[in-house]
């Protein structure tokens, strides 16, 4: 049966796209820590980020540094944190968190409701930095 995450990348579950390409995407968390929480995900489903191949997360990495350097252009934050928890759904996936403090890695903690539009108006705002 098909992630959350696999059916958000074959376009079943809408999503707020920050980046992709032909092995990634990067979407906004819908229970974000933060404005910007990002996550990144590969295309293939792979459970534990861990038993992806070298390569493939070699390559996730980077991509995953593209978008923090987006995120931190559009966010006004003191750093992009990192997190790679693994329990929420079953495929592999970094959180790409905008913080100003260590509280904000916080997962206990979140930062309230869904609010589309939002979302939205963050996701506009981030790719607005596409090219730059």
């Amino acid at each position: 049966m098909p992630t959350l995450f696999t059916k958000i990348i074959e376009g079943e579950i809408p999503c707020f796209k920050i980046a992709e390409n032909d092995k990634f995407l990067a979407f906004l968390d819908l229970n974000p820590n933060s404005d910007g929480h990002t996550l990144v995900v590969p295309k293939i489903e792979v459970d534990y980020i861990f038993d992806m191949e070298d390569e493939l997360l070699s390559e996730m990495i980077l991509f995953a540094k593209s978008v923090a350097v987006k995120l931190k252009k559009s966010i006004n934050c003191t750093r992009i944190g990192v997190s790679v928890i693994g329990l929420e759904v079953p495929h592999a996936h970094i959180h790409l968190i905008p913080i100003n403090s260590i509280k904000d890695m916080n997962f206990e903690i979140k930062k309230g409701g869904t609010n589309l539009d939002e979302l939205r108006r963050i996701a506009d705002k981030i790719n607005a930095n596409e090219n730059e």
